[in-house]
């Protein structure tokens, strides 16, 4: 009897994981195939592509690559979206894991408080504060450029690092605290010194989902960026989109070079984003 019972579990565990296993194809395959149909269709010409759309092309146009790069001044479009990214990406991690350890360093109400709206903020829809966020951008002169566009994701990317970096620095023993302020370490040397190299994982996945996230914005940059010569991957790539007519092997060929570097560092970093996101919410 106990072992038809245990062979019965079997038979539902291997089910079970066999259906996971099937809908984790299904959802690989929806989410590779516009990347898939992308990079077929940059190999192809205007006219074979509208005709032949999902089939092979019958010979590779490597020139499409070539008058994207020139048509989206790629090398300059790539150095600015470099920019905003290095911007932001530094500034959140900066900030997030300072006010992350101090408050999760220092318990009490208000710091239960501050930490609760950091958190809250964060699931604030953005489209709800678009319009204010223009024009305070305008107001302080930030609008424009790519520093400036980056100063912006840092304010709008803080709190979740911080709800990661405050849920992950529990995991670090006070004893490093104690034993570093009594060997005469400021609060600064402390955290710099001792505590920040051990978020290395969390700090990781920080900049990885940051970076993806500011690498393949499209709306922000649109809004922020005025003046051609600070246009991102993505903006220039848009600028292709013409009135009465589109060159899509262009815009294709474009976007297979925008997202190559990212898909590159994505995958060089993966093992970080898991492990990092559920250490610091779990312990959060």
């Amino acid at each position: 009897m106990a072992k038809r019972h245990s062979d019965h579990s079997a038979i539902k565990h291997g089910a079970g994981n066999a259906f996971i296993v099937l809908f984790l194809i299904i959802a690989a395959i929806i989410t590779l195939f516009p990347i898939y149909m992308a990079l077929l269709n940059s190999l192809k010409s205007d006219g074979e592509m509208l005709n032949r759309i999902l089939a092979l092309p019958i010979r590779l146009e490597f020139g499409n690559y070539a008058d994207a790069y020139r048509k989206i001044d790629f090398l300059r479009s790539f150095w600015n979206t470099i920019v905003v990214t290095i911007t932001g990406v530094t500034g959140i991690i900066l900030f997030a894991s300072m006010a992350g350890y101090k408050m999760s360093r220092t318990p009490g109400k208000l710091s239960n408080f501050l930490f609760a709206l950091f958190v809250l903020s964060s699931l604030i829809p953005f489209h709800s504060i678009l319009i204010t966020l223009v024009k305070i951008a305008k107001e302080i002169k930030v609008q424009g450029t790519t520093v400036g566009l980056g100063l912006i994701y840092i304010g709008l990317g803080v709190a979740l690092a911080i709800f990661l970096y405050h849920g992950f620095v529990k995991s670090i023993p006070r004893d490093l605290d104690e034993a570093a302020l009594m060997d005469g370490c400021g609060d600064f040397r402390l955290f710099f010194v001792i505590i920040f190299p051990l978020l290395l994982p969390i700090t990781a996945t920080v900049a990885i989902l940051n970076a993806l996230w500011m690498w393949n914005d499209f709306l922000l940059p649109l809004l922020m960026l005025t003046d051609s010569d600070y246009y991102t991957l993505l903006i220039s790539t848009n600028m292709l989109f013409g009135e009465y007519n589109n060159d899509w092997s262009a815009i294709l060929a474009s976007l297979v070079l925008t997202m190559l570097p990212i898909m590159v560092v994505y995958l060089l970093l993966q093992k970080y984003i898991l492990s990092g996101i559920a250490e610091g919410a779990i312990k959060g």
